[in-house]
């Protein structure tokens, strides 16, 4: 399985590259979001969400399970799930994400192994930071964002116009090769 990695200096950095991944998006589009606590999830959805032009402000929905961010351009809602609360099947059941899949831009923090089943489709995106930092006084925050497509909405095709549109944002990928 191929994969797409990027890196990034901050936060802001961060945001662009979802503001970016955000343009080739389409409603019905699943984002799997993973890393450690502190690793930018809220942080890219954010950049999803000024990149889909929908109304904020974009926040961590970890007290509310989920929040639905229309669009303010007659383009997809994005709708923001954080799944580090939810027990189990059950729990994600109740939230009904299947009403909005086909309509929305449906992401999913904490979402890996866990909503995959919800879509033929879904682009994973994990983002790491480092353990330690060369000088801890600067207040740059490295990541690297790792974009692992699964499913025939991710063809070839769509890999591609995604590598293209973040390069010429200045954010080269590195196309990696992954173990299934």
């Amino acid at each position: 399985m191929s994969a797409l990695e990027l890196r990034t200096t901050d936060p802001e950095g961060t945001r662009l590259a979802a503001q970016v991944i955000a343009g080739v998006l389409r409603p019905g589009d699943l984002l799997v979001l993973d890393g450690p606590l502190g690793a930018g999830k809220t942080t890219f959805t954010q950049g999803l969400g000024a990149g889909l032009d929908v109304r904020g402000p974009v926040a961590s929905p970890t007290f509310v399970i989920a929040r639905v961010h229309p669009s303010l351009s007659g383009g997809p809602a994005l709708v923001h799930v954080d799944a580090y609360r939810l027990g189990g099947s059950a729990d994600l059941e109740d939230l009904d994400l299947e009403a909005d899949l086909d309509d929305a831009v449906t992401v999913v923090e904490w979402g890996r192994d866990r909503v995959e089943h919800l879509t033929s489709s879904h682009l994973l995106v994990e983002l790491e930071r480092p353990d330690q930092v060369d000088d801890p006084d600067l207040p740059e925050e490295p990541r690297t964002l790792r974009l692992t497509p699964a499913g025939p909405r991710w063809d070839e095709g769509a890999v591609t116009d995604l590598a293209r549109a973040l390069d010429a944002a200045g954010l080269p990928t590195e196309q990696i090769e992954q173990e299934n």
